[in-house]
């Protein structure tokens, strides 16, 4: 009995042997991309591909310069400042003792703030307070002066986004558009219904200056990153206020533009809304921010509305 179980056993073995050997056989025959078993019909291979990764560019400053460049955030543009961001290319620290921004659209030198060390091949960025009266219809680009270790040095400063510009632009508009009307969002925010499917009233207001002569047309309102018009890509009012007229409300129908929770506590422009306009036929464009309490009010909405919470 123990030599048959004995035989039993090796060719139990033997056979296990085989069938490891068939299956290797097997594996190696179909593991070619492309190729199928024999015996068998081929079937669909998907190829997967692979990417090697693309050298980043040096985003450093160059060497033994300094340079300087304008930037604005949303938050920036809410604070009415933008930036001047100095890159430092010596090879040792540069700690400014006063920064100065100087542009022919200004009317005089703004000081930096928050002045602090620039650590050799790395780069700051030092808020500038937007004047409240640019040299509307001057030209020309920014130079930044800066006083370090008892030296001056005086930099081109580069502004590819036409951060100056765009907010002369708007800001000289603004003060002309002052002569007619002024405009702004009132406090109150009026919500039809609690919940997902509630929808927000903002009211834009339109006071003539009451000096006669002047005519300005509300277009259009464009929304924000987080309120948007409803069922429409933006609103079109298109009424006419006279400078010496009576004052003009005007109703804007608001609902979430996204539920995402980050665009709530990332988004400075939330509720700063765009507005095009005619000022006695000239077109231009004007950023209307809400109130404080406006402001909040809406945005405690839109939470409500996507399910956020407070």
């Amino acid at each position: 009995m123990a030599r048959r179980g004995g035989r039993v056993q090796r060719g139990g073995l033997l056979g296990a042997i085989a069938l490891c050997a068939l299956l290797s056989a097997c594996a190696s025959e179909s593991s070619q991309p492309g190729q199928a078993a024999p015996g068998t019909s081929p079937s669909p291979t998907r190829s997967i591909r692979t990417y090697s990764p693309i050298p980043q560019p040096d985003m450093g400053p160059p060497a033994g310069r300094l340079v300087a460049d304008l930037r604005q955030s949303s938050r920036d543009a809410a604070l009415g400042r933008f930036q001047v961001w100095i890159g430092n290319g010596l090879a040792q620290p540069v700690d400014p003792s006063t920064i100065d921004y100087r542009d022919p659209r200004f009317r005089t030198g703004i000081p930096a703030e928050r002045l602090r060390a620039i650590p050799a091949d790395s780069e700051r960025g030092y808020p500038l307070a937007q004047p409240a009266r640019p040299a509307c219809g001057s030209r020309g680009a920014g130079r930044v002066t800066v006083t370090h270790a008892g030296r001056t040095t005086r930099i081109p400063v580069e502004d590819e986004a036409d951060v100056v510009a765009r907010y002369v632009e708007s800001r000289c508009f603004q003060l002309a558009l002052g002569e007619a009307a002024t405009l702004a969002f009132d406090a109150q925010v009026e919500v039809d219904r609690p919940g997902r499917d509630g929808v927000a009233t903002i009211t834009l207001v339109a006071t003539p200056s009451g000096r006669p002569g002047h005519r300005i047309l509300v277009q259009t309102v464009s929304g924000t990153p987080v309120l948007t018009p409803d069922r429409r890509p933006v609103w079109t009012p298109r009424l006419l206020v006279r400078s010496d007229g009576t004052p003009v409300r005007i109703e804007l129908p608001v609902v979430p533009a996204r539920c995402d929770p980050h665009a709530f506590m990332e988004s400075g422009g939330a509720t700063a809304f765009r507005v095009q306009l005619r000022l006695d036929g000239k077109p231009g464009e004007l950023l209307v921010r809400m109130p404080a309490a406006g402001a909040s009010r809406v945005l405690d909405y839109a939470r409500d509305a996507c399910g956020l919470g407070q």
